[in-house]
């Protein structure tokens, strides 16, 4: 095999963490023993583990075959009948839940509002009958446009009461985006607010949902929640009132019985060009999956608390908002605006103020955290917390260690998750009761999930060594297609590692790389677009950015490539440093960079150059665009898909950056 199609996994991590007696004591899952023989049930047979897990749910028709594999495409639990919504709400209204509070919910200004499961399936109740009144119906599509109010979870139930299937659009993106995605999902109807809060402003939704719907024909009503009070345009006969129609509506409503594989919701993902990719979920295996794995991983107890501070308009706030939660009956603590209004201390209040047991958050926010400073944090009682869990991307140790000892005091096991839009659920992950954590690696896969780094010639790696992430069994919360393009289905998740003539093969292709260690733990190396190609060597660019944060000056790097006629590329570094650290002149401090680099990892992962930006463009779900930075090394300038970009003003700021 050639060389080249190597990934060499350069970075070491040996501290390891235990279970405390105290947590494990507790825990669902707290015999090591126990876990170990669910692991190899599941791992001989791992279609009669997750029939074990579906069966936790309420169905209203039992399958007829648990899956039914026709390379790539799955049904699972086919011929099972189930409905998402009653699932999250109405089985929980026949015990002391219906008095239990399903939402706790804080507006950015600082107006708080609880609903009970009863309340809420009352809200959904309404919102259903509201949406069958204008015509939505089985498989219909809702576009959803909104920020972090109750009402879009209200919306999406309601859409998974009925049978039709919501697209929700991040209410951060532009009209053109909101447009691209209502015309590629032929959505009839869009539900969105006049304006949302972010940083003590509002923004705007109505105005971009006006441009969108105006190149949108198949949209014919627009419902409107009055947030902001902004003043906004109605347009007579398609816009109305969300708290006009839900007046007049009954809080009776009949759920669908849904096929197991009913579509449920299509969530786009930006690809590194062309449009983006709207990812298919559908119903049955979706719930098992993300039911079990909220309760398994997060540990849900009945007096929890739980915070996860993703938006509704990303698979985090889908999966770990609204659907595994609220199928566990649990009560979710949800909040609308920005972390650092009116200051960087409003998380560690609001987790001070309402007891908050679980948070679950991504890297970025606690590099964020880390940059604001610890005095934030340290002012407020965090002594609630009992659980902390990252999403998103790898975590670097630096920012794992962080959260470990200054949000949870030493105390709290930290669930480092891996997973994608495309997965559905969490995928690898320690559970928390019994699996020793390591910083920077999310462990194990879960029982029933068969993973493994293997080669280019698709043989697996030997202990720590890097190679391509792949997963070698369907798995119920799998994604089903792209919206409209099964082949590019094929070609985009199937064609890297296609089925041979020995039946070996047929594997998913996760996009990542990583490596295991000694005790089968997964590192993240990081996208293989990501993967730098240096003298011969196949970098993952997470782990050299993984040693620049961990010098004491550094909140944030990206590393990124740049043509180089000796090495064929040069590594550069982008860098942002930590609001009032001790910084030396910004040429001694490259210097003492790169040898920081050379000295964690390596002199191959010394970078050749280091820019210093106060900001990094990113993704409004906090992911760090690397292809603009290349393209701005490359080029000076950037092309592509860029709606996913939180702020446009980064990318000129960036253009003028050069190296003193």
């Amino acid at each position: 095999m050639n060389k080249q199609h190597d990934i060499s996994s350069v970075l070491t991590e040996n501290r390891v963490f235990a279970p405390s007696k105290k947590f494990a004591a507790k825990a669902i899952v707290s015999s090591a023993k126990n876990l170990d023989k669910i692991r190899k049930a599941a791992e001989k047979n791992p279609v009669a583990f997750w029939e074990q897990c579906a069966a936790a749910l309420q169905w209203d028709k039992k399958w007829k075959s648990a899956l039914i594999w026709n390379y790539p495409f799955a049904q699972w639990f086919a011929g099972g009948k189930i409905n998402a919504s009653v699932n999250c709400l109405d089985r929980h209204l026949s015990s002391y839940r219906k008095n239990k509070a399903a939402i706790i919910w804080e507006g950015e200004p600082g107006d708080q509002r609880t609903l009970t499961y009863g309340q809420l399936h009352a809200e959904v109740c309404r919102a259903a009958n509201v949406l069958k009144k204008f015509g939505i119906g089985k498989g219909d599509t809702v576009a959803i446009y909104m920020g972090m109010i109750p009402e879009a979870v209200i919306a999406m139930l309601a859409c998974a009461r009925i049978g039709a299937v919501h697209n929700v659009v991040f209410g951060g993106f532009s009209s053109d985006a909101l447009r691209d995605r209502m015309l590629d999902m032929k959505a009839k109807l869009l539900v969105t607010q006049d304006g949302a809060f972010r940083r003590g402003t509002s923004v705007n939704l109505k105005d971009a949902a006006d441009k969108a719907v105006a190149e949108c024909p198949d949209i014919t009503s627009v419902i409107v929640v009055r947030r902001s009070g902004e003043n906004i345009q109605m347009c007579a006969g398609r816009d109305y009132w969300w708290g006009e129609v839900m007046k007049s509506a009954t809080a009776i409503n009949k759920p669908e019985s849904l096929s197991a594989e009913h579509p449920l919701f299509a969530l786009y993902t930006s690809g590194s060009t062309g449009k983006p990719k709207g990812i298919l979920h559908t119903t049955g295996g979706y719930l098992t999956q993300v039911n079990f794995t909220s309760r398994i991983i997060f540990d849900l107890n009945d007096d929890d608390i739980y915070f996860c501070t993703a938006d509704i308009g990303w698979v985090t706030g889908h999966s770990y908002v609204v659907y595994g939660p609220l199928s566990n009956g649990a009560t979710v603590f949800m909040y609308e605006g920005a972390p650092n209004f009116p200051d960087a201390g409003r998380f560690w209040d609001m987790i001070e103020r309402h007891r908050i047991t679980i948070l679950y958050t991504a890297p970025t926010a606690i590099r964020a955290f880390m940059k604001w400073g610890d005095s934030y944090v340290l002012k407020h009682d965090l002594s609630s917390l009992r659980l902390l869990g990252s999403v998103g991307e790898p975590i670097n140790p630096e920012a794992w260690m962080w959260y470990r000892a200054v949000v949870g005091k030493n105390n709290c096991p930290i669930v480092d998750t891996w997973w994608q839009t495309e997965t559905g659920a969490i995928m690898i992950a320690p559970i928390p009761g019994v699996v020793p954590t390591k910083p920077g690696s999310g462990t194990l896969p879960l029982p029933g999930i068969i993973a493994d780094a293997v080669r280019r010639d698709g043989t697996s790696c030997e202990q720590n060594e890097g190679g391509y992430l792949v997963i070698k069994h369907p798995w119920p919360a799998m994604l089903r297609t792209i919206v409209g393009d099964d082949e590019r289905y094929r070609k985009t998740y199937w064609s890297e590692f296609p089925p041979n003539e020995n039946g070996e093969g047929g594997w998913y292709f996760t996009g990542d790389g990583a490596r295991r260690d000694k005790d089968g733990y997964f590192w993240i190396i990081g996208r293989v677009d990501d993967v730098v190609n240096v003298s011969g060597h196949r970098l993952g660019t997470a782990e050299i950015e993984s040693a620049l944060v961990s010098h004491t000056t550094v909140a944030e790097a990206a590393v990124i490539t740049r043509p180089d006629e000796i090495k064929g590329n040069a590594l550069v570094a982008f860098v942002t440093l930590k609001s009032g650290a001790d910084v030396p002149a910004l040429h001694e401090l490259r210097e003492i960079l790169r040898n920081h680099v050379a000295k964690e990892i390596g002199h191959i992962a010394k970078p050749d150059e280091i820019r210093f930006s106060e900001q990094l463009p990113k993704t409004r779900s906090g992911k760090i665009m690397r292809r603009l930075l290349r393209e701005i090394v490359a080029e000076g300038k950037t092309s592509g898909d860029t709606t996913a970009l939180e702020d446009f003003s980064v990318l000129e700021k960036l253009r003028a950056t050069e190296e003193e």
